[in-house]
């Protein structure tokens, strides 16, 4: 509706976790090696929290296009609302695998005969569970057993649960002191510093068409009003600044100004933010390590997000695809 008006190409905040407006901040880097890492060194048992609105699904999307490109086999679970019966039936499907009895022995069995003979063949599968927050006890301690599945030398199948901070309170309950032990690795994603939430939202002007008049729609006091009522959350920032956008298109403005931030965050019932706990992410000092020489994977990853876009432009830009 406003992209003609504002100059882009296509629009630019939407919240759907998209891999080409992918803005990986030196901790959301850490993380995304943390995991990649964890797979690829078969660690077994994987944990990634993050308050709602941080970038976690799109940190699984990031994963799993890595794992496709690699071809790598996976199961991804988005809706773990499930009984662990129906929870090992999507999985075995998700992998492809079709056994001729749906009762839960066979399944293990043809689970178990699929990662050995992946093993076999030195490769991995990887089973990632988003919203995991939601995970009945019971459940959790199915997906537990599923990391018995192990030869003597390694785990046959790499698991990681993805979720909000309720994750990190049931994973440390006594009734599941067992599952907590097993974890290898957790890392936690928090939200944009204000100067990262500045650079975020301009990349996403850029990466949208906007590459040379990104300050002239969104001045300086306008993005310091996002980030007071975003509280440097991705989606609430693409949340203002969308209906920011739509708000100053009704009223033919070509800028964003502070009083439309407000009025919109009215409408939207935020509250200015006024402090925020500047915690750093569950990462040990050897984690930080690794992921420091796995964050050209990011980089990697970042230009097949956008060989995506190259791919739809037209041939007379000379573009070429990566």
């Amino acid at each position: 509706m406003y992209k003609k008006f504002f100059g882009l190409t296509r629009n630019p905040f939407e919240i759907s976790p998209d891999p080409y407006f992918l803005f990986a901040t030196p901790r959301y880097k850490e993380a995304f090696a943390s995991v990649v890492h964890g797979i690829q060194r078969h660690k077994g048992f994987i944990v990634v929290t993050g308050e709602v609105g941080t970038g976690k699904t799109l940190l699984v999307r990031c994963v799993l296009q890595l794992l496709h490109r690699d071809q790598i086999e996976f199961a991804n679970v988005f809706n773990p609302c499930l009984t662990p019966l129906e929870f090992l039936r999507y999985v075995v499907g998700d992998l492809g695998l079709r056994p001729g009895t749906q009762d839960k022995a066979s399944l293990l069995q043809e689970l178990n005969n699929y990662l050995v003979a992946r093993f076999r063949k030195n490769t991995t599968t990887v089973l990632i569970v988003d919203e995991a927050q939601d995970l009945e006890p019971g459940l959790l301690e199915e997906i537990r057993l599923l990391t018995n599945l192990e030869t003597s030398q390694q785990k046959l199948l790499q698991i990681v649960l993805v979720g909000q901070p309720e994750l990190d309170q049931k994973m440390d309950s006594p009734e599941l002191r067992q599952l907590k032990q097993r974890i290898a690795l957790r890392c936690q994603l928090e939200p944009l510093t204000e100067e990262e939430a500045r650079t975020y939202l301009l990349r996403r002007l850029d990466r949208a068409g906007a590459t040379s008049h990104a300050t002239d729609i969104f001045p300086e006091e306008s993005m310091a009003a996002i980030y007071r009522y975003s509280r440097g959350i991705p989606r609430l920032v693409n949340t203002i600044c969308e209906n920011a956008l739509i708000a100053a298109y009704a009223e033919k403005a070509q800028v964003a100004r502070v009083e439309l931030i407000d009025g919109v965050a009215k409408d939207l019932r935020l509250n200015v933010f006024t402090h925020r706990s500047m915690s750093q992410p569950n990462i040990t000092i050897g984690q930080r390590a690794v992921a420091k020489s796995l964050l050209e994977l990011v980089e990697a990853l970042e230009k097949v997000a956008r060989g995506t876009q190259v791919r739809e432009a037209s041939a007379d830009e000379g573009l070429k695809i990566i």
